[in-house]
């Protein structure tokens, strides 16, 4: 009985330990001896990597000491163009704004006060040498709608506002309602200008005109010299600027009296050079570039002719001006672009020229 129990015994412990041995291979974990002696040698590498770059760059400084200063001076020069980004920022933004305000900036051409005077317009002053001899009589050409009227009435509102004296000749619409229109186009200061006597529009009729003519012209016995300028400016008003708004009206309550219609157009232009008042004609025509006027004497009679352009490309009409003519006086020769805004009036862009076919 005892051999067969210690023979028991014995076949349990070799079980046992059998049982360990398989969990042992099923689970293989590492000795805690062999994990400490791995983990060891991993740490080492690591320092001596360190120690070896501490010593490499001291080694690299001392060969060449010099190298690492330019690294610090450039080190240092950086946060100074990291600053100067934002300053070039404006100063993009600042030539970007100019760009913009170009036509309204201040005109080099004084609009009053010497031997030559500018118009105010924006843009226009600009294709003059010197601008425009005072005491000149300018004819005003362009279609419907093309912006001469609008011209003259600016160009007397800047004058005004300068000092001068001017004078709106209607022969056409009411001065309400062309003082309605300064005030759509930014001239609202209009009455202001008037009760200090700088400005006055006076209506006339062609008519009345053509009667008062043939009536003189009769009473003369067929002598050419008339005088005109009781019938066109108040003897109580000395005007420096004057405008008259338009040729063509005179020309249609004179259909038929051509000759009537050239000796009383003569007699006007001689009238104003004799005031000495620079001096704005209007000419209505349908097309600039095939006539310039109703007789054709017109453009010989005037010192300057300007063009307004009201051209149809396709389904638009573009807007332009030019200098045709101005004596005593340098200008461009070329057909720029013309813008015309609702609080700004005409604004005339002398550097972007248009319509090169024309």
């Amino acid at each position: 009985m005892k051999e067969q129990e210690n023979s028991d015994a014995d076949l349990s412990e070799q079980t046992s330990a059998e049982d360990i041995k398989l969990k042992i291979q099923q689970n293989p974990a590492e000795p805690k001896h062999e994990r400490k002696h791995k983990t060891k040698p991993t740490a080492q590498p690591q320092k001596t990597a360190e120690h070896s770059s501490i010593e490499d760059i001291k080694t690299k400084l001392h060969k060449n000491p010099a190298e690492h200063k330019r690294e610090q001076k450039t080190k240092q020069t950086h946060p100074a163009q990291e600053t100067a980004e934002p300053s070039s920022f404006e100063d993009i933004k600042k030539k970007l704004q100019q760009n913009i305000a170009e036509p309204k900036r201040e005109q080099k051409i004084p609009i009053t006060g010497g031997d030559y005077i500018g118009t105010g317009v924006p843009g226009i002053d600009e294709l003059f040498t010197l601008g425009i001899p005072k005491g000149s009589s300018v004819l005003v050409v362009g279609g419907p709608g093309s912006g001469k009227t609008i011209f003259c009435l600016q160009t007397l509102y800047q004058a005004a506002k300068a000092g001068e004296k001017v004078f709106y000749i209607t022969l056409e619409e009411s001065p309400d309602r062309l003082k309605s229109h300064m005030k759509d186009f930014g001239m609202h200061d209009i009455e202001e200008l008037e009760r200090k006597g700088k400005f006055l529009i006076k209506k006339f009729s062609p008519i009345d005109i053509t009667r008062q003519i043939d009536a003189m012209l009769e009473q003369a016995k067929g002598e050419l010299l008339i005088d005109l300028k009781p019938l066109l400016i108040p003897n109580s008003f000395e005007p420096d600027r004057v405008a008259v708004d338009s040729l063509s009206a005179i020309a249609a309550a004179l259909f038929g009296k051509e000759e009537s219609y050239r000796l009383y157009i003569e007699q006007l232009f001689t009238l104003l050079h004799e005031t000495t008042a620079t001096s704005f004609l209007i000419s209505e025509t349908p097309d600039p570039t095939q006539k310039l006027s109703v007789s054709g004497a017109e453009e010989f009679l005037a010192d300057g002719v300007l063009i307004f352009y009201n051209v149809r490309h396709g389904n638009v009409r573009e807007s332009a001006f030019e200098v045709l003519k101005m004596r005593g006086s340098g200008f461009k020769k070329k057909i720029v672009a013309l813008q015309i805004n609702a609080e700004d009036g005409i604004i005339v862009y002398p550097e972007q020229e248009v319509f090169t076919s024309i």
